[in-house]
C-alpha cells in the first residue's frame, strides 16, 4: 500500500484552466525555471463522489448554493484494493476561498462510515465528522454516485513551496458500478487533446506566473469534474 504523509486541512485560492496539450508542452519548459516536481510528482487518482439519490449536493454546488460542498473518497494507488490508503475529503468554498478537510483511512472503512455511519479508529477527525454531520442533515442518506479517474502531474514552487500547480489528463467517469476496486474504465470526461491545469496558492499568484499565463493566453475557466460528469451522465440517460 502506498502511503502519503498528508495535511489535514487546507485554505487556498484555486484557479482552473483548460489547456491544449501542445500549449502546455511549451508552457512547461518555462514553468520549470520557477517550479520543480512535487514530492508525489506523478499519480493515478481514483475518486468516488458521494451524494443522495437525487444528486442534491452536486445540483446545489452547480447552482452555487450553500458552500458548494463535495464529499469524496480519493485513492492514489494505480490498482486500488481494500487495503489501499484512502482519503475521505470534504471540499467547500466560502467567499471564493477553497477549504478542504480530510482524514486518512481505507476504502472499506470510508464506505462503512458514509453508507452506514459505522466508525472505526481511522474515522476520528473531528472537523471532517462534524462537517459530514451537517451535510447529512441537509441531504440525508449518501451513497457512492460517481466514479472519476485521471492521471496527475504535480509541481511546487522553487522559492515558495506553497505555490502548487497540477495537470490532470486521461479523465474517465462512470455513474454505474461506482467502486474504486472494479477497475479503471468509463467514458471520457474531457477532450483527450486537452488537460486541466490547476493553480493553488495561499493568497495571490506570483508575478512570474501571471506573466506566463498572459504570454500563452491561458484564461481561467470553471470546470468541476463531478459537475461535468453529472451533466454528461444526465444527457446520456
Amino acid at each position: 500500500m502506498k502511503t502519503k504523509i498528508v495535511q489535514k486541512q487546507f485554505r487556498r485560492q484555486e484557479s482552473k484552466y483548460i489547456v491544449e496539450k501542445s500549449v502546455f508542452t511549451q508552457l512547461e519548459r518555462e514553468l520549470r525555471e520557477h517550479m520543480v516536481a512535487d514530492d508525489y510528482a506523478k499519480s493515478s487518482i481514483t475518486t468516488i463522489y458521494f451524494d443522495n439519490d437525487q444528486f442534491g449536493m452536486i445540483q446545489d454546488a452547480l447552482a452555487k448554493k450553500y458552500g458548494r460542498e463535495k464529499v469524496r473518497m480519493r485513492v492514489y494507488d494505480r490498482k486500488p484494493s481494500a487495503e489501499s490508503q484512502a482519503f475521505l475529503e470534504i471540499k467547500k468554498k466560502e467567499n471564493k476561498v477553497g477549504f478542504k478537510y480530510r482524514l486518512t483511512s481505507t476504502p472499506v472503512a470510508v464506505m462503512n462510515y458514509i453508507e452506514n455511519d459505522i466508525q472505526d479508529a481511522t474515522i476520528a477527525d473531528e472537523k471532517v465528522t462534524s462537517e459530514l454531520a451537517t451535510l447529512r442533515k441537509r441531504y440525508g442518506q449518501m451513497k457512492p454516485k460517481m466514479y472519476i479517474s485521471y492521471d496527475r502531474v504535480s509541481f511546487k514552487g522553487k522559492e515558495d513551496k506553497k505555490v502548487r500547480l497540477t495537470v490532470d489528463q486521461n479523465l474517465l467517469y462512470r455513474d454505474h458500478q461506482v467502486d474504486v476496486m472494479l477497475g479503471k474504465y468509463g467514458s471520457a470526461l474531457l477532450d483527450p487533446d486537452k488537460v486541466i491545469m490547476e493553480i493553488k496558492v495561499p493568497d495571490e499568484q506570483p508575478a512570474w506566473l501571471i506573466v506566463l499565463l498572459e504570454k500563452y493566453q491561458i484564461e481561467k475557466q470553471s470546470f468541476s469534474k463531478y459537475g461535468n460528469a453529472y451533466r454528461l451522465a444526465q444527457q446520456n440517460q
